[in-house]
């Protein structure tokens, strides 16, 4: 495939002749931003001789911005505490819960299966199995995923699902020749041989390997490919930092208005009780223009301002066949319906995983975009999100990239993360999935929506796109 990404360094700030069939979308924080959807009367989802699986509740413990008060916990720390706000928020038996799945993107080497480890320090018995997935920035939607193919199999009746992410505190290793050497001395069977080993360590052998954001396919670091994403799809510095702030902005305005009611208080042991997200900052145009490019120097577009940040936390969602849910007395928030994972190029299209399941999850489910009432994407730049919309609303696109003989349609800013996202919300990677779950299920109520489209990009070039329909009131 010839590359998407034609623009060099020195043509960033021109459109590529390509990226130049793309409209520009206007991104004006106006009144239109808050509509909510009307009502509307649909078909249900539900197909014949397919269970029904329903989310009856989740939470998530506030996302932080690494380095805060979290930083002295672990990945199970966090986890427990949203399995404990869970069990708290929805009452359920923890004898009911057959199984416990989490995701996770950086693991913890002394708790590799989190899920366990967290299901435990919990107060699960020991006789509930639990398992953990990584699917980089999806993992807990492959961990939702999983437990709804559980369910729907027969297998189960009750799972829970979530995910976490502490970036506070990341594995740092040795380098490989000091690994080697360290191993050859636990071999070692005589103090000379010890002593030959130790007499070979050289300076270069105490430097670590530092962990980064970058595909082991390409090394290249995810902001740089979300830089030539942007510029690609000519995507200006200045619409990405009006999304940015459109996304800081309704995050605020959410938690003022007590929105974001799947956030459960947190004390952490030894410090204060945390009752919200702490990355939340609007600011002004005219100082997020101040900032310098974060990866592509001198002539990027992507900043801090307009990336996602290291974010530390942990979520979990209670999902149920429905016949069990209404046995055991819940209502439940939304059904779980159709899902896709996608996957391409992770060089080129590392971050267009939502254009590409979108339309393949619509085509699943028989709907269209002008059925969706709410729109819920992971933000993992402000470039990635502009680029996608553009890549939906282009026949071009759709044609040469996604064998479709038309475009679906970019999502009407007025239904998209209208309570903020991953930019302002924060971005833990293996807890995300969950929120943007639980928030799709709590918007549609809201709202008064009846389907809601959840999408994500992930490194490796992967995608997800799933449809959550709001459970009948």
């Amino acid at each position: 495939m010839a590359s998407l990404l034609t623009c060099t360094l020195k043509t960033v700030p021109s459109v590529s002749s390509w990226a130049a069939r793309f409209s520009v979308r206007s991104l004006s924080c106006s009144s239109q931003l808050y509509a909510a959807a009307q009502p509307k009367s649909k078909k249900t989802l539900a197909k014949n001789g397919v269970k029904n699986i329903v989310l009856v509740d989740g939470v998530r413990i506030p996302f932080l911005q690494s380095g805060t008060t979290y930083s002295d916990l672990m990945p199970h720390d966090l986890s427990r505490a949203a399995l404990k706000g869970l069990l708290t928020r929805t009452e359920v038996p923890k004898e009911a819960v057959e199984y416990i799945i989490f995701g996770t993107v950086i693991q913890e080497v002394k708790t590799s299966n989190v899920a366990r480890e967290a299901a435990l320090g919990a107060g699960f018995s020991d006789r509930t199995p639990a398992h953990t997935v990584t699917m980089a920035c999806i993992s807990s939607n492959q961990a939702m995923t999983t437990g709804v193919g559980l369910i729907a199999a027969g297998q189960l009746d009750v799972v829970i699902a979530g995910g976490v992410e502490l970036m506070s505190d990341v594995p740092i290793r040795h380098s490989r020749k000091m690994r080697k050497t360290m191993l050859g001395l636990t071999r070692a069977k005589t103090l000379g041989q010890r002593l030959a080993l130790i007499s070979r360590i050289r300076p270069d052998y105490f430097a670590p390997e530092l962990p980064a954001v970058a595909e082991f396919s390409s090394n290249e670091t995810m902001g740089h490919s979300a830089d030539r994403l942007a510029a690609a799809f000519a995507i200006s510095r200045p619409e990405q930092d009006e999304y940015a702030l459109r996304s800081h902005t309704l995050a605020k305005k959410a938690q003022d208005e007590g929105l974001l009611t799947d956030v459960v208080p947190f004390k952490v042991p030894g410090k204060e009780t945390v009752l919200q997200d702490n990355g939340v900052r609007p600011s002004s145009l005219e100082r997020m223009s101040q900032l310098k490019p974060a990866f592509i120097k001198p002539y990027g577009t992507v900043t801090a301002a307009n990336s996602s940040f290291l974010s530390d936390g942990a979520s979990a969602v209670l999902l149920m066949s429905e016949e069990k849910a209404l046995a055991m007395g819940y209502k439940p928030k939304a059904y779980l319906r159709d899902f896709v994972y996608v996957a391409q190029d992770p060089k080129d299209q590392l971050l267009l995983g939502p254009a590409y399941a979108t339309p393949k999850v619509l085509a699943r489910a028989g709907l269209t975009m002008a059925d969706i009432d709410v729109f819920e994407f992971h933000e993992a730049f402000a470039g990635q999100i502009l680029a996608n919309m553009k890549a939906m609303d282009s026949d071009w696109f759709a044609q040469n990239y996604m064998g479709r003989s038309s475009k679906i349609g970019a999502p009407p800013l007025e239904k998209f993360n209208n309570w903020g996202g991953s930019l302002s919300l924060g971005h833990p990677f293996g807890a995300t999935g969950c929120r943007l779950v639980m928030t799709a299920a709590h918007r549609l109520k809201k709202e008064g929506g009846q389907y809601g489209l959840v999408a994500a990009c992930a490194a490796g070039g992967h995608g997800h796109a799933m449809l959550v329909e709001r459970y009948p009131q």
